[in-house]
C-alpha cells in the first residue's frame, strides 16, 4: 500500500487506516464479535493499512484491550494511535485535561495495549477548565519520556457563528458562498499549542458529505506539513451504499439519535450514494471505495480512518489505496448535491 507521513518527523503509515472504535463503542452492539474484531484488525495490516485508531473513552478502556491482543502478535506492523482527554459516566461524558491524569491516563493505555510507546498520542477534547497549554505541555513531557512518539488534537466542530446580514454581504464578494466558521475554535487552539510542541496530526471529520474541513482546517495543515486523519470518511455507513432509509437502528447507536439517519433525511440523500455508484462502476469498485478514494485525492497528508469491525470491510477499505480517481471523477463528485440536514 501507499505509504503517507504524519508531521514534521515524517512518521510514515498506510495511505488507509483502520478505525477500531465500532469493534466496541457507538454502533451496533448486539454484532460486536472480539474475534472477528480481531480477525479484521489482522486483514488490516496483512494489507498494510498500519494505522490503528483507538482512545481510552472508548468502551471505556475495553477497545484498547482489544488492539492490544493484536498489538502483542503484530506490533512491528502497527502504528498505533489512541486519545485522552475524556472520561465517560453512566449518562455522560466529560473533558480531564489536567496534567497529573494526562500522564496517568497515557500509563493506563500503554498497559492497556500491550506495548512500550505510542506512535500517535491524540488530545480528544480541551478541557475547558485547563489550558490547553498545560494539557499540551504534559503531553509533550511524555514525548521525552519515550513513551509517545507524537502528538495529535481531535478537532471539535461548532455551530457556525451567525453575522447580520450586511457583515456578511461586507466581507465577501457578490454570489460567494459564506465561509464555514465550524473549525474556528480548533484552530485558534492549534495556534496555541503549536507554541508548545509541534502538533503532528489533526483529526476531523471529512467525507464526501461533509466537507468543512477543507476550507481551513486542511489549508493549515497542508502549510505546516501537519498530517490531517479524515475521521468518518465513509459517513459512518451512510456512503457505502449498505444502508437502507429507514432500516432503524439500535438503541445504543449512536445513528439512532442523528439528524442525517431518518427515514426522511437518509431517502433524500441517495442522489450522493448513486453518484458514488456511477463513478465506481467505471472501475468495478464500490460506493465506498470511491467515498475513500476521494478523501484521499484530498490532499498527500490526508489518511482515511474508516470505521470496521468485520474483516471483509477491512479489506474492502483497504483496496480503496489503489482507486486513483481522475480529474472528471472528482468533478463529478464535486457537483454532486449537497447532504441534506445538519450534523
Amino acid at each position: 500500500m501507499e505509504r503517507r507521513t504524519i508531521g514534521a518527523a515524517a512518521l510514515e503509515v498506510g495511505a488507509v487506516g483502520l478505525g477500531c472504535m465500532p469493534m466496541s463503542w457507538g454502533y451496533t452492539e448486539s454484532q460486536r464479535n472480539g474475534e472477528g474484531s480481531l480477525r479484521a484488525v489482522h486483514t488490516a495490516l496483512d494489507r498494510g493499512c498500519s494505522l490503528l485508531d483507538t482512545a481510552d473513552m472508548y468502551g471505556p478502556f475495553t477497545n484498547e484491550l482489544l488492539v492490544g491482543r493484536a498489538l502483542k502478535e503484530r506490533r512491528r506492523d502497527a502504528f498505533v494511535s489512541t486519545k485522552v482527554g475524556l472520561l465517560v459516566g453512566e449518562q455522560h461524558i466529560v473533558a480531564n485535561g489536567r496534567p497529573g491524569y494526562v500522564k496517568r491516563a497515557c500509563d493506563a493505555s500503554l498497559r492497556r495495549l500491550q506495548t512500550d510507546r505510542i506512535d500517535l498520542y491524540q488530545l480528544h477534547r480541551a478541557d475547558p477548565e485547563v489550558p490547553v497549554e498545560e494539557t499540551w505541555g504534559a503531553m509533550a513531557e511524555l514525548v521525552a519520556a519515550g513513551k509517545v512518539r507524537s502528538l495529535g488534537l481531535c478537532a471539535v466542530g461548532a455551530r457556525a457563528v451567525r453575522q447580520p446580514r450586511a457583515v456578511r454581504a461586507e466581507r465577501r464578494p457578490a454570489g460567494a458562498r459564506p465561509r464555514s466558521r465550524t473549525y474556528d475554535g480548533t484552530l485558534a487552539q492549534l495556534e496555541r499549542i503549536q507554541q508548545v510542541f509541534p502538533v503532528s496530526s489533526v483529526q476531523a471529520e471529512l467525507s464526501v458529505w461533509s466537507r468543512q474541513a477543507l476550507e481551513a482546517l486542511l489549508p493549515w495543515c497542508e502549510s505546516r506539513g501537519v498530517g490531517f486523519l479524515a475521521a468518518m470518511p465513509l459517513g459512518n455507513g451512510y456512503l457505502t451504499g449498505t444502508l437502507t432509509p429507514g432500516q432503524g437502528f439500535e438503541r445504543e447507536d449512536l445513528r439512532a439519535r442523528h439528524p442525517r439517519f431518518t427515514a426522511e433525511m437518509m431517502a433524500a440523500n441517495q442522489p450522493l450514494v448513486a453518484g458514488l455508484r456511477r463513478v465506481g462502476a467505471r472501475y468495478g469498485a464500490t460506493p465506498g471505495q470511491v467515498a475513500l478514494a476521494w478523501v484521499l485525492a484530498q490532499g498527500r497528508h490526508v489518511v482515511p480512518v474508516p470505521g470496521t469491525k468485520k474483516e471483509r470491510w477491512a479489506a474492502q477499505n483497504a483496496k480503496a489505496a489503489d482507486l486513483v480517481l481522475g480529474r472528471e471523477d472528482l468533478a463529478e463528485i464535486a457537483a454532486l448535491p449537497p447532504a441534506r440536514q445538519s450534523w
